[in-house]
């Protein structure tokens, strides 16, 4: 519930920059990480291949990132933002830390080193059942 709450409202703030459905979240790991091939953005963001290609299409189409081919392996085509994507990133940055700085108001240090902990280790065990279940594996439960 929180995460999609978040993620609704960034939804509507980003609405006059022209990125919708999380495309934000694309567009932030491409600038933090120039020239990252698909494969390692899909790993970051936890999302299936055609959904971060459709992504992926329309950010470029926007003008927000460029795709160019990787001089070593021509079948990789690396992801670069573009000034326009570059000049929106601050603004997305932004926004992230009000929500946090929102979402923690009234925990103590503590409480939010604890919960950051804990949500991290969380992250690692999803992660592995992730990756399991994107090979094709079944969890038997």
């Amino acid at each position: 519930m929180i995460a999609r709450a978040l993620d609704s409202i960034s939804n509507i703030e980003f609405k006059h920059y022209d990125l919708t459905k999380g495309q934000y979240l694309y567009l932030v790991r491409i600038c933090e990480n120039p020239g990252i091939i698909m494969e390692k953005l899909i790993d970051l963001i936890k999302v299936d291949r055609a959904t971060a290609a459709r992504a992926i299409k329309k950010l470029e189409k926007k003008g927000f990132i460029e795709k160019k081919f990787d001089e070593h392996n021509k079948k990789n085509k690396k992801l670069y933002p573009t000034g326009s994507g570059n000049n929106i990133y601050p603004f997305i940055i932004r926004e992230n830390e009000y929500s946090n700085n929102i979402a923690l108001k009234n925990f103590s240090e503590k409480e939010t080193e604890l919960l950051t902990d804990l949500l991290q280790r969380m992250r690692k065990n999803i992660d592995n059942d992730w990756k399991y279940v994107k090979k094709g594996n079944k969890r038997s439960y």
